[in-house]
């Protein structure tokens, strides 16, 4: 089974839509499209065959089906364990004449994805690299009070970083087939200047991320408790993310119970004061 330039061209811009927010929201995109799950889906109809490309992207859901971003920080990309990883699984499976329902199938699958996914991380510091130059234009036209010219950095630039470090390199290796990540890997190796400097540049985002996202739940001092309790909870009693996650839910209703203590005696005091009027 080979992947005709067409199939790879929807492919690659399959994987341009999962991984760009503002194309379709990062709901729609990332957290929906860009999912093995859905994406196993897609890929089957591209390809022709449903039904493989649904049992493989469930088989790699189940392994990333926890995995997030937090502040940027990624340990696999999800944009191309969907869209190289199970176009390649699958031309794989089919290739052996193995039942993609069955566990040896499966079990390739996997560990296609995660090579993949972990190949995938250098293109998506690559892209969050990229679009650094398209951030710096879009400060400058706030500077000068040009806010039109904020759609063609928010829908406009960020193509050029996708078509470099998406739709490209999906539709070269998925029409090159599985064998094209191990001769990626051999001639860009991990420990290698190009990927180096791209690891140093992409471990130094998360930390913007974090600060970001800190700048919107930090209003005074005593709020940092409650951000690091999961990292406390992780780091000592190895609650997984799930847990935290219950945990979390738990003190948001508490929290919600006690601010609406607040608000109703001063409701009722209103009411009240009506009254007499």
């Amino acid at each position: 089974m080979q992947i005709s330039l067409f199939q790879a061209v929807l492919l690659g811009l399959c994987a341009c839509l999962a991984s760009m927010p503002g194309l379709g929201g990062t709901t729609f995109g990332n957290y929906t499209l860009g999912r093995p799950l859905v994406a196993g889906l897609i890929v089957g109809l591209i390809l022709g065959d449903m039904r493989s490309g649904i049992i493989v992207g469930a088989a790699i859901q189940i392994i990333y089906i926890a995995l997030v971003t937090p502040g940027g920080t990624v340990s696999a990309d999800v944009r191309a364990i969907s869209y190289i990883g199970i176009p390649l699984a699958v031309v794989a499976i089919k290739g052996m004449g193995l039942d993609p329902a069955s566990k040896a199938a499966q079990d390739m699958a996997a560990t296609l994805g995660a090579a993949v996914g972990t190949l995938g991380t250098v293109l998506f510091y690559g892209t969050a690299t990229i679009n650094l130059l398209w951030q710096h234009i879009g400060w400058k036209a706030v500077e000068k009070g040009d806010f039109k010219k904020l759609y063609l950095v928010d829908m406009g630039l960020p193509w050029i970083s996708h078509l470099i470090c998406s739709f490209l390199p999906t539709v070269i290796i998925t029409m090159a087939g599985a064998g094209m990540v191990d001769l990626m890997k051999l001639y860009l190796p991990m420990d290698g200047i190009a990927m180096k400097t791209l690891f140093t540049v992409g471990s130094l985002l998360p930390a913007v991320g974090v600060a970001i996202l800190l700048k919107q739940v930090i209003n005074k001092a005593t709020d940092f408790l409650t951000f690091f309790f999961g990292f406390i909870l992780a780091s000592t009693m190895g609650v997984n993310l799930i847990g935290a996650a219950l945990l979390g839910g738990f003190f948001a209703v508490i929290n919600y119970k006690i601010q609406m203590l607040k608000v109703r005696p001063a409701s009722g005091a209103a009411y009240e004061e009506e009254e007499d009027i």
